[in-house]
């Protein structure tokens, strides 16, 4: 059986889609359709991140200086702007790493004590 995908965005913790975007990142540089497509593919199609999403977490991710851009051409030769993580991001990405993990087994041991 398939896994259900969110349908309601509220149920995504917040902050979690720049975490996934910065663990997208780290595999390389892509452009957003590309790292839509690689956290849908790897959360096994139970996320799937709207543009209206996307977009506004890799500016405010730009902002903070944590990805940083630049246009190229993709594979099918169209015009595209490619995101790579910064030496900031990494730093953030592994600070945001242990707060997930924390968060996660918290959740488990309120979930084991029900």
């Amino acid at each position: 059986m398939k896994p259900k995908r969110y349908q309601n965005r509220i149920e995504i913790l917040q902050g979690t889609l720049d975490l996934l975007v910065l663990q997208t990142l780290q595999w390389g540089p892509q452009h957003g359709y590309a790292i839509s497509q690689s956290i849908r593919g790897r959360s096994g199609e139970v996320f799937e991140v709207e543009t209206g999403s996307l977009y506004p977490a890799l500016h405010r991710l730009e902002r903070q200086g944590w990805v940083a851009s630049q246009w190229k051409q993709t594979e099918s030769n169209q015009r595209a702007k490619f995101y790579r993580l910064t030496p900031a991001g990494k730093r953030q990405l592994l600070s945001e790493q242990g707060r997930w993990d924390q968060i996660v087994n918290a959740v488990a041991g309120v979930m084991r004590s029900a």
